[in-house]
């Protein structure tokens, strides 16, 4: 979102047909330095870049016919259209950025339940 703050890395969401048919592209990331990982493999095929421990990139591979795919756009079509609704994940992002600076996988979770309450409404 435009003047939304955010973490320093690039995330980025790509629609594929369905997870076994994009493991052909797997060889070109690899090309780009993108790094595979198993992470909710079941929804998405994930990548990052540089390494692990210190990423700039983001890249999820989602099938668009999928409830994963439908809920991280209709979150950001919702962020898009409510300013007051963006500034409070904002608050909450900052908020959960000094209560976890070294500990994503509970900044993560601290985010899930607005997340997933904003995608419900």
């Amino acid at each position: 979102m435009r003047g939304m703050e955010a973490k320093p890395i690039i995330d980025i969401l790509v629609g594929v047909g369905d997870l076994e048919s994009s493991r052909a592209c797997f060889e070109l990331l690899a090309g780009l330095e993108y790094l595979y990982a198993l992470y909710l493999a079941e929804e998405m095929h994930w990548f990052c870049k540089p390494d692990p421990a210190h990423r700039t990139h983001h890249l999820h591979l989602v099938p668009v016919d999928s409830q994963r795919f439908r809920d991280e756009l209709a979150f950001r079509d919702q962020l898009r259209a409510d300013p007051e609704l963006a500034e409070r994940y904002t608050a909450l992002k900052r908020k959960l950025a000094a209560m976890y600076p070294t500990d994503r996988d509970a900044y993560t979770d601290g985010k899930s339940a607005f997340v997933a309450k904003t995608v419900s409404q």
